[in-house]
């Protein structure tokens, strides 16, 4: 959200709002309160207000002329959540408080009658090493402690918990750090082509084979290979792997000369090597060879205090490359903590990617999360929009107004088009929209067998709206 307009008269209080929005990013304005009618006239475009609580004629104002507008009340209040009244804050204002207020305002304003938001973003992000949790502490001490030796490391955790960045952290932090990273995936390739891809062929080799081709040890001479899902190497390779370890020299398939290896082998996986073992699947003597230096990268959670610190990270990249961002408010934050998180921080990545298409730019909070994470049964908030704006909304639709930018100073235009024409003699049409609602309420209770909750969702509105309204025109199924 952008464009928030304080409307104060203590300094102190226009100083303290201004800090905890330009902390949020925000770029708020400020005005005091004699000014204001001046200054909202030149400008519609705010996409909230913080008013004063005591403030009181131009609280009235606010409802009264500027319906599309949210506003929030700032200090002690007795007023109720009315309208584009959509709440009150008491001092002192604390961020949470803030976040949930701005989360409300844009539920006002994207859920208003005639408007349509359509959310077009795109943004790829990947996995880091952040948190202050002991367990990822823990995994930052044993990479840079490992990282100046050239001894073998394995990466053991679960997939998703971010076992290559662990890699490319330790690539980073060693000696080899001018040489190249060559990631191969173990299990993505097929035993059969396996060899050739890591050592690989002379030409003529096999059949297909029409030019020498360099296998990814030599590429990652100098540097780092990292064998992701080890586990997944079939036994004959591992043979050929284990010789490489040990002798520091391979062959391409079809040769016969020897080469050296100066190659640093970082392995990883998700599976129980010494179960693998046991049943006669994976080779002791390689696990040996790979576990110089066994790192364990924890499960995310294991680790759910790092969850906002993560979020923070992973929000940031996105706005960094793509200018979009997405904040979240103290009770969806918590909300996410409480998730079991089977995916990891790969799975995390992915949702806060799938926020940044849905919400750009916005505040998430619970019941913006998908039905899966919201482990909170926090208050969905539904706006209450007043009359004067309904009727506006209706009068545009009915006569062909495609208009859906409806301020307050918007006048009424007849429709030159397929809309209802106006009688030459002119209506009443307070009568003419009423008459029009109870025909449409009627309709649409008899389709749905007087059940009101039923027909509120045809109608589109909240059920106590439409019980509201029955009462008013004396309604019933009688």
């Amino acid at each position: 959200m952008s464009n928030i307009l304080i409307i104060s008269e203590p300094e102190a209080r226009r100083i303290s709002l201004q800090t905890i929005l330009t902390f949020m990013g925000e770029k708020p304005e400020d005005v005091m309160p004699v000014q204001a009618v001046e200054h909202l006239q030149a400008n519609h475009d705010y996409s909230g207000i913080l008013i004063d609580a005591e403030a009181t004629a131009m609280i009235e104002t606010l409802a009264k002329d500027y319906p599309y507008m949210p506003f929030v009340l700032v200090g002690q209040s007795t007023h109720q959540c009315s309208g584009n009244l959509v709440g009150v804050v008491n001092e002192p204002v604390t961020y949470p408080q803030l976040t949930q207020m701005l989360h409300r305002c844009q539920a006002y304003l994207s859920r208003r009658p005639g408007i349509s938001i359509s959310a077009h973003n795109k943004t790829k992000l990947f996995r880091s090493l952040i948190g202050k949790s002991a367990e990822i502490q823990a995994v930052r001490h044993m990479i840079e402690q490992v990282a100046p030796t050239d001894a073998n490391v394995l990466i053991l955790g679960e997939s998703g918990t971010g076992k290559e960045v662990v890699a490319r952290n330790v690539h980073y932090l060693s000696n080899r750090k001018s040489g190249p990273f060559i990631p191969v995936n173990c299990g993505a390739i097929p035993g059969e082509l396996l060899e050739s891809e890591l050592f690989g062929h002379e030409k003529g080799a096999f059949t297909g084979a029409v030019n020498s081709r360099k296998g990814r040890f030599e590429l990652a001479e100098g540097g780092t290979l990292f064998l992701d899902e080890i586990g997944d190497m079939p036994l004959q390779m591992q043979v050929k792997l284990l010789r490489v370890l040990q002798e520091r020299t391979y062959e391409r398939v079809g040769g016969i000369k020897p080469i050296p290896c100066n190659v640093r082998v970082i392995a990883a996986t998700h599976r129980d090597l010494e179960s693998m073992i046991t049943e006669g699947n994976f080779r002791e003597d390689l696990y040996y060879r790979l576990n110089v230096f066994p790192i364990d990268s924890p499960p995310l959670r294991e680790r759910k205090d790092d969850i906002p610190l993560l979020l923070q990270e992973l929000v940031s990249r996105a706005e960094s490359e793509l200018g979009n961002t997405v904040k979240f408010t103290q009770a969806s934050l918590q909300s996410l903590m409480e998730h079991p998180w089977a995916g990891n921080v790969r799975e995390l990545s992915n949702l806060v990617e799938r926020l940044l298409i849905l919400f750009p730019n916005k505040v998430v909070d619970v019941g913006d999360l998908p039905p899966k994470y919201q482990h909170l049964d926090a208050e969905i908030y539904e706006p209450e929009y007043p009359e004067e704006l309904l009727e506006r909304e209706a009068i545009n639709a009915l006569f062909g107004n495609d208009d859906n930018d409806v301020t307050a100073t918007d006048e009424f235009q007849p429709s030159n088009g397929d809309g209802y024409a106006l009688p030459q003699d002119g209506l009443n049409l307070k009568e003419y929209l009423a008459d029009l609602e109870v025909n449409l309420i009627t309709q649409a209770l008899e389709q749905q067998e007087w059940v009101v909750a039923r027909a509120a969702e045809v109608l589109g509105m909240r059920r106590t709206t439409l019980v509201e309204k029955m009462r008013k025109y004396g309604l019933s199924k009688d």
